[in-house]
């Protein structure tokens, strides 16, 4: 069936806006070579853009050459104002972009442990504001928020956990009750492989799993492309994993006795002090009995995770994935093929404690710019 005007007017001025943002500002000829569209179709679909708000002249093409220059057309980036959160245990970090998700204003700030549930949320919003005023923003349309921990599904709520301060929870309701935004939250391993998938490691890859070594463990899961978040939101809970060299079985309460009693960051500290290194610079030291010891250890949930999925990569990402690095990622990647006959490539991240904020950046732009753009 043919689509209807309005829906193919929909569609080439969806397609018109994509290219702007991919290839930066455009001739309407440039945009009717990329489209195939016809130029009286460009002009429409120019016009209406730039009635809307979404599309203005930036300039001018062939400047260099004799005759009439060509207007140059790009996406008005100050349209709407993103925000992006990591929520880390003890930390808050924040992000402030526009539409095209160029960064405008960032800040940090700790959160600690004695500060209280109240004090808490109001030092990370108080962040946020003033890091929205910084950037020159009058207003957001969309905050995503990055945080440990499970999210429901059929809510989009973060769940309540025992291991979580409860300030995390609290947080997005109070984001969501002060701020005339949409504010949306995602599991902070998830963002991670996000960002790996579309700036990162894994740009090339279709297929992989994301697996966060830091105070907590977890793993993101990639296939064809797609985030897979699981039928509970659960996908990736690979600290509950049972293996083999910890002190018994994890529950359903707890992940000790799990992939997390071997691979979480103090875990990894208690390894290092065990070969007698510093902790805060062995993954760096070149310690060979410690990184095998360590690349082993991570090497035994990975083959598990790799027998089920087979996604042909695992990125190592967190603290220690990216103070390892390629050295450790190497070695990972030589004990995994000794335990599984599936082969896998075994990459360190990219983008380090960057991560999480370029993920849900990327999830705040995608979001404003499905409802903006027709």
């Amino acid at each position: 069936m043919a689509a209807s005007p309005s829906t193919a007017r929909a569609i080439n001025d969806r397609l018109a806006l994509r290219l702007l943002q991919g290839e930066g500002p455009l001739t309407a000829t440039q945009l009717k070579t990329l489209t195939g569209l016809s130029r009286p179709t460009v002009a429409d679909l120019v016009e209406r853009l730039q009635g809307s708000g979404l599309v203005h002249v930036v300039g001018e093409s062939g400047a260099e050459r004799r005759g009439p220059n060509a207007k140059l057309y790009g996406i008005v980036a100050d349209r709407a104002h993103l925000a992006a959160l990591d929520v880390r245990t003890r930390s808050v970090s924040v992000t402030v972009a526009d539409l095209l998700g160029t960064t405008l204003a960032e800040a940090s700030v700790p959160v600690g442990d004695d500060s209280g549930t109240g004090p808490a949320v109001e030092k990370a919003v108080t962040l946020l504001e003033r890091t929205v005023k910084e950037a020159g923003a009058d207003r957001l349309h969309t905050v995503a928020v990055g945080a440990p921990g499970l999210i429901d599904p059929a809510t989009g709520e973060l769940r309540d956990s025992t291991g979580l301060p409860a300030w995390h929870r609290r947080l997005v309701a109070v984001l969501q009750e002060r701020l005339p935004a949409h504010v949306l939250v995602e599991n902070e391993t998830n963002l991670a492989a996000v960002a790996e998938l579309r700036a990162g490691a894994a740009r090339d890859r279709e297929d992989f799993v994301l697996l966060w070594l830091g105070q907590g463990v977890g793993a993101a899961v990639v296939l064809d492309g797609r985030l897979r978040r699981g039928a509970s939101g659960g996908a990736g809970e690979v600290g509950f994993l049972p293996v083999p060299g910890t002190s018994g079985l994890p529950s359903a309460t707890g992940c000790e006795g799990g992939f997390h009693e071997l691979a979480c960051a103090a875990a990894v500290e208690a390894l290092a002090t065990a070969h007698g290194l510093d902790p805060s610079g062995a993954l760096a030291s070149g310690h060979e009995p410690f990184l095998d010891a360590l690349a082993h250890r991570l090497a035994v949930g990975a083959a598990a995770i790799v027998s089920v999925l087979d996604p042909g990569c695992v990125v190592l990402a967190g603290e220690t994935g990216h103070q390892g690095g390629a050295g450790l990622a190497a070695r990972v990647e030589s004990v995994l093929a000794a335990l599984s006959p599936l082969r896998t490539e075994v990459r360190p991240t990219s983008l380090g404690d960057t991560a999480v904020l370029r993920g849900a950046l990327l999830r705040a732009r995608d979001a404003a710019q499905d409802e903006l753009f027709p």
